[in-house]
């Protein structure tokens, strides 16, 4: 009997040793989640500025049961949201002006976004064309700080497309989410794991995912409102009252949450650019700033160089009144410096010359090949 008490207690005591491991690894973790502000309206908005200030949504026709896909700001003082009724909506605010949704629009600021994600991590999971988790854990970017890319990335995509993107920065997917959303809209938080304790002991309970109206009307009435009041609850009791959810309650009522960024994502490119804080007034002051920009790119493909070919150089510049070119030109596969000065120094005084005009921002890149993809294939030059 004593022996398999003193088992027991081992095993008691290896697992929560475990548990303390992976927590101590969860707490090196750093994601960011960034999600857009209203993000159809947002577009919608962009592409027509009139619409500004205006109660507005995107979604169905009122006169045919169509639903609200997402509204700005303006539509959601009068009590307008996503999933409800036009109809309704239409009551709730009569002025309010409702917009056909326009997919493949929104689709291509997706993309411009998401290849934005991409100077940051492979590691991206898509939650729908408006935000995504990134695991920035290994990125070197910004000094390896989650929050200086959080707020660069917030910066260019607002330069990058128009609209204004939350983001959220803590060492789980869980926390990032609840963080992107506090400070809405163009906001950012950031928790670190010194605050995840005190941080969510105060969380009420309807922010935990997955507890929707019929969870949070039940927890209610047994007396949980928020965190601090769940974690009272022994995990036995939590599965008794909600299931296999019960566990997971448990769990994020404590800040846990062990899933990883899964990312299907491959890149297509990489690029690096930077904005000045003076414009640069000639082409001798633009030839000036490629060094430093191509050993950036350099450095940044060595992690990757196993893993994709470089099939394309290009340069971007964009001039002080916003209008902006790039340039792009084929590798040859027997180029051996595919991150040649003279070469990419070519593009950039090609693509200045088209405007010929003081310039605010440089960027170049280069298009990859991915070597692991199914049906990797590299098109031969005809003269290789």
């Amino acid at each position: 009997m004593p022996q398999h008490s003193s088992q027991q207690d081992s095993s008691q005591q290896d697992a929560s040793q475990q548990n303390a491991s992976q927590q101590n690894q969860e707490s090196q973790r750093k994601i960011i989640h960034v999600d857009c502000d209203c993000f159809y309206a947002a577009v919608e908005t962009r592409e027509n500025p009139k619409l500004k200030g205006v109660p507005m949504a995107v979604g169905g026709s009122p006169e045919k049961r169509g639903v609200i896909s997402t509204c700005n700001y303006e539509a959601r003082d009068y009590g307008v949201h996503s999933a409800m009724a036009s109809a309704y909506a239409r009551r709730l605010c009569p002025h309010l002006i409702i917009l056909r949704p326009r997919f493949e629009l929104y689709r291509e600021v997706s993309l411009q976004l998401h290849t934005l994600f991409a100077d940051y991590t492979d590691l991206i999971e898509p939650i729908s064309l408006d935000e995504a988790f990134l695991d920035v854990t290994g990125s070197d970017c910004c000094r390896g700080s989650a929050t200086l890319m959080a707020k660069e990335i917030r910066q260019r995509a607002k330069e990058l497309t128009g609209i204004t993107v939350s983001a959220g920065v803590a060492p789980n997917k869980f926390l990032a989410k609840i963080a992107s959303d506090w400070h809405k809209p163009d906001g950012l938080k950031v928790i670190t794991p010194d605050e995840i304790d005190g941080f969510v002991s105060v969380l009420p309970v309807k922010k935990l995912f997955g507890v929707g109206k019929t969870t949070a009307e039940k927890m209610a009435r047994l007396g949980i409102e928020t965190c601090t009041d769940l974690r009272t609850w022994d995990q036995l009791d939590l599965t008794k009252h909600f299931g296999s959810f019960g566990e997971r309650l448990y769990q994020l009522s404590r800040g846990i949450d062990h899933r990883p960024v899964v990312s299907n994502h491959r890149r297509k490119s990489l690029s690096v650019e930077h904005t000045y804080d003076t414009d640069l007034p000639d082409e001798e002051a633009v030839l000036e700033c490629l060094p430093e920009l191509l050993k950036e790119l350099s450095e940044r493909y060595q992690s990757i160089r196993d893993e994709y070919a470089i099939t394309k150089r290009f340069v971007k510049v964009k001039f002080a009144d916003f209008s902006q070119t790039t340039m792009e030109e084929l590798c040859a596969l027997s180029d051996k410096e595919p991150f040649n000065l003279q070469a990419f120094s070519r593009l950039m005084r090609g693509a200045w010359e088209r405007e010929e005009k003081p310039v605010r921002l440089l960027g170049m890149g280069v298009r990859l090949h991915d070597l692991k993809a199914r049906d990797s294939v590299i098109q031969l030059n005809l003269f290789d």
